[in-house]
């Protein structure tokens, strides 16, 4: 039986009554990390335990042995359609290559319902439109994380409605996904490269972004911030990805980059020592933005400019899942992204259109980003850096008053540290009660009190009082009080 969250039970039941109102092509949206592959298993199971045919399509082996591992979890019988499968499968489930099946679609039975991995991908006009237009008589369901093509276009001349999920924000407060800290070093000059296809030339990055000094930065800032931690680095080239990853072994740091270049054999006994820990840093490129699912990765690091919305955050996504023990995420934005696209949790108002994908409220200014001189972490505007403490030099300003006690508030003034102080315990509280934890809360507590001495280790000077594991009784207490709750 499939246990789905209460999310995700609203999704499926959304996607239904999309249906039920008439829609023949509905596009469901759910972060990376989110279970979108349990929420595709639970809809293909109920359609084929009546009976019915189910075609489920995705564009990488890694995504096919992820739907048919979910599936196989689940008891779903199925088949799975590849370059390797002779003939056309029987199931009433099939898991299948985009590009296999587009060769064989004369063969194919007419499904009852297609769904689509990844749906992002398709267009009218390439091999996913092929497959949706001939088999226009079937229901179509699109699941993806990002509603929007790499040049920045809707999905509207695929999808009819677009169901929405809860956003990356709500999924991180609820403690489903890992909050992202951000750092961002001196970025690159990116003046004069010029666009193809929506994005940067690779060729052009490649020149850029290989040069020595940026790739020895990428070591360095990691052996600073996040040593011995899991990470992937999202390489321009294959060139690329196998400089860095050289950079990284020259480190003592073992590293090994995946590529289209590679035989399947190679890519899978690289990604298999990554999974068992024996590879500490993994490059890419193009190879790792979807059907990566190990959440027990922290960092990203980020070595190639886009000007994709929807790229940038597949990659980010890499890193946001929850893993026992996994408080939070790291991106080490050497390519500066984030100032581009907004932070990982900043809300999105995605729109089903034949034009732009997303859209702004009128009169809303986008968030933006300051990086801090001292630590070069990356966050939202306040006067203080919330990582090291670092205190902005402010203009002064002239505030308008109204009759009352009122005053004007900046975006993240006053409240923003105990939010994040907040956010931070309960993902921990998730976390402990998923792993059966006796006293979830006293646990997460002491958690974030180990967190803060080894801030405050680095600042304090000698105290008279007792500690309690590295804080005073009042510091103890002024966590507490942050956090809102009764220990």
């Amino acid at each position: 039986m499939i246990k789905l969250r209460p999310y995700q039970e609203a999704g499926v039941q959304d996607i239904r009554d999309a249906i039920k109102m008439g829609s023949r092509r509905t596009l469901f949206v759910l972060p990376t990390g989110g279970g979108k592959a349990v929420v595709l298993a639970y809809i293909a199971a109920g359609v084929a335990q009546r009976g019915k045919r189910v075609l489920i399509l995705a564009h990488r082996r890694r995504l096919l042995q992820q739907l048919s591992a979910t599936l196989k979890g689940l008891g779903i019988r199925h088949a799975v359609l590849n370059a390797d499968y002779h003939g056309i499968p029987t199931a009433n489930v099939v898991i299948a290559s985009v590009f296999t099946i587009a060769r064989r679609l004369k063969r194919f039975p007419v499904p009852d319902l297609v769904i689509i991995d990844e749906a992002h991908h398709t267009t009218p006009d390439n091999t996913w439109g092929k497959v949706v237009a001939h088999f226009s008589s079937s229901l179509l369901i699109g699941v993806t994380a990002t509603p929007e093509r790499t040049d920045g276009k809707g999905m509207g001349l695929v999808f009819d409605e677009m169901v929405l999920g809860p956003s990356v924000r709500e999924l991180t407060d609820d403690g489903f996904l890992s909050p992202v800290e951000v750092y961002a070093p001196p970025a690159p000059d990116l003046r004069g490269l010029h666009t193809r296809g929506g994005d940067y030339v690779k060729q052009e990055l490649e020149s850029l972004m290989g040069k020595a000094k940026v790739t020895g930065d990428a070591v360095k800032h990691y052996q600073e911030l996040t040593p011995n931690e899991m990470a992937i680095a999202f390489c321009v080239s294959i060139k690329h990805a196998e400089e860095v990853a050289e950079a990284f072994r020259q480190a003592d740091v073992p590293s090994k980059a995946i590529h289209g270049g590679l035989s399947t054999e190679e890519q899978d006994a690289t990604m298999a020592a990554f999974e068992r820990g024996e590879v500490r840093v993994l490059t890419s490129c193009d190879l790792i933005g979807e059907g990566v699912d190990v959440p027990s990765v922290r960092v990203a690091i980020m070595l190639r400019p886009t000007k994709s919305h929807s790229l940038f955050r597949q990659f980010v996504g890499r890193i946001t899942r929850i893993a026992p023990g996994k408080t939070h995420a790291t991106l080490l934005d050497h390519a500066n992204n984030t100032r581009v696209h907004g932070f990982i949790d900043d809300d999105v108002e995605w729109v089903l259109s034949n034009d732009t994908a997303r859209k702004k409220k009128p009169g809303e200014a986008g968030e933006s980003v300051r990086t801090c001189p001292e630590c070069f972490a990356a966050h939202k505007p306040l006067p203080v850096c919330p990582k090291c403490g670092h205190e902005y030099k402010t203009k002064a300003r002239v505030v308008e008053t109204a009759d009352g006690d009122l005053k004007k508030m900046e975006r993240g003034e006053g409240a923003e540290k105990k939010i994040d102080w907040q956010r931070q315990f309960y993902v921990l509280v998730k976390q402990a009660e998923r792993g059966g934890y006796k006293n979830p809360k006293m646990w997460a507590f002491n958690v974030v009190c180990n967190q803060e001495a080894k801030r405050a280790a680095g600042r304090r000077d000698a105290v008279s009082e007792p500690l309690i594991n590295g804080l005073t009784a009042a510091e103890r207490d002024a966590i507490r009080q942050r956090i809102g709750v009764e220990i």
